[in-house]
């Protein structure tokens, strides 16, 4: 959604707020337990090494990275206007 008047143009972007970074988790967790956690991915076809390590260390990182971002959208970080 765009709003644009004579002298501002506001674009939202709602790419800090995705969801994929817990995917990655559920299916690192899924091939550790070896249980269908989710449906898409059999267990069996994702080894825990190196596979299921490697999106779990991706799948925890990213909601590193995603609970900062949302601190900074929650605390307005750098808003203000000239």
């Amino acid at each position: 959604m765009n709003w644009r008047s004579e002298h501002i143009w506001i674009e939202l972007i709602t790419g800090s707020q995705k969801t994929s970074s817990l995917g990655f988790l559920v299916v690192g967790t899924s091939s550790y337990l070896d249980k269908n956690l989710i449906s898409v991915f059999p267990s069996q076809q994702i080894l825990f090494f190196p596979q299921g390590i490697v999106m779990s260390f991706y799948g925890i990182a990213g909601l590193f990275i995603s609970s900062y971002l949302w601190c900074t959208i929650s605390w307005n970080v750098g808003s203000g206007y000239d």
